[in-house]
């Protein structure tokens, strides 16, 4: 299955995506959050919509996206995943998976604009694939860490240079500001995929190709970065964990590129659509 959320920014209503049109699920009456993944809402969305095939209400390509899940307990994300990503930034290249955090406050549908915040001079962009968690996850064996999957999307962890590398403390910092996180357009569920290892992964900042990537090239696999993760912390149902990117960062650039008011910024996963964001200037 294919979930979308759609809708007015926290009135998101349910739906799902069948041939191509999206359906309105909402008398489903449930959510795509923590309860929802939790109580095996996967399989009873599957039932609901078979048994309704032919009277579920349309919903009109125009309607706003929001983020195909709502608003997780924790976004999760690696970074330095891909080689060629880590040395464009001069890093070295991790024995172990860098974790760092994304506030849930980022969380933004595909379309939505990204705003540039406040005293920021370098902001940019990277195109990544995110791990949806489908059940509670605590020390979990890579050999059965697949089972513990959703599904994917699409997501652009937009960062803040300066704020991450130059203020010193954590990563977070340049990472959560608001509209920091684009997800979306939709969730795939995990036989939507047939090889998750084998997936292109792009983005385009005004019309000219930035990354052009493949999850082929990741240093650590979904199975071992959700063993990993779930040593450290529990995974909750409606979890994301976002996997790294691939080189083409403006932080990689010499001289440096920047997201400026007015860009636009258009990326894309093989099997999880495209996401297109407008970028503002800060406002309150």
């Amino acid at each position: 299955m294919k979930l979308i959320r759609f809708g007015a920014v926290g009135k998101e209503k349910s739906g799902v995506i069948i041939d191509n049109n999206i359906y309105d699920v909402s008398a489903f009456g449930e959510d795509y959050n923590e309860q929802f993944f939790e109580n095996d809402g996967l399989k009873r969305l599957q039932q609901f919509v078979e048994s309704n095939k032919g009277k579920l209400p349309k919903v009109s390509a125009d309607e706003r996206l929001g983020s195909p899940i709502a608003r997780p307990s924790k976004i999760v994300c690696i970074g330095l995943n891909y080689a060629d990503h880590a040395k464009e930034t001069g890093a070295t290249i991790p024995a172990e998976p860098v974790i760092f955090m994304k506030s849930t406050t980022a969380l933004i549908g595909p379309n939505d604009e990204v705003m540039i915040p406040r005293d920021s001079q370098k902001t940019d962009w990277e195109v990544e694939l995110a791990v949806v968690i489908g059940k509670k996850a605590s020390y979990v064996e890579e050999a059965e860490a697949m089972d513990y999957v959703a599904g994917y999307a699409l997501h652009n962890d937009v960062s803040e240079r300066e704020f991450q590398l130059e203020r010193n403390g954590t990563w977070d910092k340049g990472k959560g500001c608001d509209t920091f996180a684009p997800v979306g357009p939709f969730l795939a569920t995990k036989e939507e995929i047939a090889d998750v290892d084998n997936l292109r992964l792009w983005l385009s900042l005004n019309g000219k190709m930035m990354q052009d990537g493949t999850t082929a090239n990741l240093i650590f696999k979904i199975p071992f970065l959700i063993s990993y993760v779930s040593r450290f912390m529990t995974l909750l149902p409606g979890d994301m964990i976002s996997t790294g990117t691939p080189a083409g960062v403006g932080l990689g650039f010499n001289p440096q590129v920047y997201l400026q008011p007015g860009d636009v910024v258009e990326l894309g996963i093989d099997g999880l659509g495209t996401s297109k964001q407008k970028v503002i200037a800060f406002t309150k």
